[in-house]
C-alpha cells in the first residue's frame, strides 16, 4: 500500500530546509573574505555601468544620449555610434547595421541583461560570454590598431590592442571565474536551482 505524506508534513519539511539554507547563507555571508568582497564591489560597479548605459540610451538623460533622443523617443541606440565608425576592416559592415531594429534590440537587451545579471550576481559565466562578444564588436568598431581614420585624419588611438573594451571583457571573465556573485549577490541561491545545477554553464 502506498503511503502518502500529509501536506502539513511536506510544508514543514520545506520550511525546515528553507530555514536551514537561510541560516547557512547568513553564516557564509559573514565569512566572506576581503578578496570576495572586493570582487563583489567590482561586480556591482561594472553592472551599474551597463545599466546606466541602458537607461541613458532608453530615456535620453543627456549624457551619452541627448535629451529627446532616447529609444522611447524614437531614437536609435546604435545609429550614432555605428555611423561614426571610421576605421577597420568592418567599417562598411557596421555602417550597414547602424539604426537597424535588430541591432538596436540586441544591443539594448545585451546592456540590460549583462547589467542585471552582474548586479544580481547570477549567470556570470553566460554574462561573461555575452559581454565579451559585445566588447569585441565595440573594439572592432573603434579599431585601435589604426593610426589614421579612413579620411586620413589621426585616429588618436593610444594603444594598438589594449583599450577599455578589452579591460571590461577581462573583468567580466575574472568575475565569472571567481564566482563573484556569491558575495553580496544571489549567486548561491541561483546555483541551487535545479535547472542551473543540471546545466553548470548557467552558473
Amino acid at each position: 500500500m502506498a503511503v502518502h505524506q500529509a501536506p502539513s508534513s511536506r510544508i514543514f519539511r520545506w520550511w525546515h530546509n528553507h530555514q536551514a539554507h537561510s541560516t547557512q547563507d547568513i553564516a557564509e555571508s559573514a565569512a566572506f573574505t576581503t578578496v570576495e568582497k572586493s570582487f563583489a564591489v567590482v561586480r556591482l560597479i561594472v553592472g551599474g555601468v551597463f545599466l546606466w548605459a541602458f537607461f541613458d540610451k532608453l530615456f535620453g538623460w543627456g549624457y551619452a544620449t541627448p535629451h529627446g533622443k532616447g529609444w522611447i523617443d524614437g531614437g536609435s541606440p546604435t545609429r550614432g555610434f555605428l555611423t561614426g565608425v571610421a576605421a577597420g576592416p568592418l567599417e562598411s559592415t557596421f555602417h550597414s547595421w547602424a539604426g537597424a531594429a535588430w541591432a538596436d534590440w540586441l544591443f539594448m537587451l545585451g546592456l540590460l541583461g549583462i547589467g542585471t545579471a552582474l548586479v544580481a550576481g547570477i549567470a556570470l559565466r553566460l554574462t561573461a560570454a555575452a559581454g565579451t562578444v559585445m566588447m569585441a564588436l565595440m573594439w572592432a568598431a573603434e579599431w585601435p590598431p589604426a593610426q589614421h581614420l579612413s579620411d586620413g585624419s589621426p585616429s588618436m588611438s593610444t594603444n594598438p590592442v589594449l583599450d577599455y573594451h578589452l579591460v571590461y571583457a577581462v573583468v567580466l571573465i575574472a568575475l565569472a571565474v571567481a564566482s563573484a556573485g556569491r558575495a553580496w549577490g544571489l549567486g548561491r541561491t541561483w546555483e541551487r536551482l535545479p535547472f542551473v545545477s543540471r546545466n553548470r554553464w548557467l552558473i
